[in-house]
């Protein structure tokens, strides 16, 4: 492996604040209340999936539309419905920061549920990282966040995690993923009917989840894919760290957000113990973390 040219720099870069921007985007509409989470969510799948569709139709032609899979898009949903809610009271840079680590651990979970042998360093570093996450989310004391929010992330995480494992089995990620957020269209629609007496939108809040969808999603996945080309899984699983650093600074820049004693100590754990679990990854998990696994 070559080293990446300074185009992928500039794609892997570019991906990593597209997913770091899903967070903003997401706590920028939902904080602020322009619009409720189930809608958010709908139009973020609706945008998302047409964007990918335009990009696969362009591609493959438009037979690559039905690639994806009812389980990859159901898990889909579990993730992008509990995500939004849990935005509704949590910072942006926590929310992702439980995101992270939640798809994290849930992956090398089902690693060794299927029987995989996690190595030392996996273990301690898995261990410390579950110990950041549980000090984190601890209640009482200064900083503590909504337990419900934090259920709710974990859960978005979970799903997200499951989602990425059953990616190892796509042979075209990008077709795979549209066809997937296609799917899940049906999925979030009926989510949006059963709670129609909640809807509530403003044309802010609506553009922020088009936004969230078509390029943060959408095109955030397709640079994604590009750069993953040439670099490789163990670098494309490490950068991912700095996605909840990311989500913080947006927080603190644009959503006027102050980090706590609590979250600073909690990410350098938590962020510490996934860096030293991705370091010894087995090539066969480390496939599984590369697709866009924090957005």
């Amino acid at each position: 492996m070559t080293r990446p040219s300074l185009a992928t720099a500039f794609l892997t870069s570019a991906a990593l604040v597209a997913f770091a921007g899903n967070s903003i985007l997401c706590r920028l509409a939902l904080g602020r209340g322009l619009i409720d989470p189930i809608s958010f969510t709908t139009l973020r799948v609706v945008g998302g999936a047409l964007a990918l569709a335009v990009l696969v139709v362009v591609s493959h032609g438009p037979t690559g539309l039905a690639q994806g899979r009812w389980p990859a898009a159901l898990a889909l949903v579990l993730y992008a419905i509990p995500f939004s809610l849990a935005y509704t009271s949590l910072d942006t840079g926590l929310g992702a920061l439980v995101l992270f680590a939640a798809v994290q651990l849930s992956m090398l979970a089902l690693a060794v549920v299927s029987g995989e042998r996690l190595r030392a360093p996996q273990i301690a570093g898995s261990c410390i990282a579950f110990a950041g996450l549980l000090y984190l989310c601890w209640p009482g004391g200064t900083g503590a966040p909504s337990s419900l929010a934090i259920v709710l992330m974990l859960v978005a995480g979970t799903a997200w995690g499951v989602y990425s494992v059953l990616g190892r089995h796509f042979a075209e990620p990008l077709v795979a993923t549209a066809g997937n957020f296609l799917f899940a269209v049906p999925f979030v629609v009926l989510a949006s009917l059963l709670t129609v007496s909640d809807v509530q939108s403003t044309p802010e809040g609506a553009a922020l989840a088009l936004i969230s969808g078509v390029l943060t999603s959408g095109l955030g996945y397709a640079v994604w894919y590009s750069a993953l080309r040439s670099i490789t899984t163990t670098t494309a699983a490490t950068v991912q760290l700095s996605v909840p650093v990311l989500a913080s600074i947006g927080g603190v820049l644009l959503l006027s957000e102050t980090p706590t004693l609590r979250l600073v100590v909690a990410s350098v754990v938590i962020l510490g113990g996934i860096a030293v679990s991705l370091r010894a990854l087995p090539r066969s998990l480390a496939k599984s973390t590369s697709p866009g696994a924090t957005n």
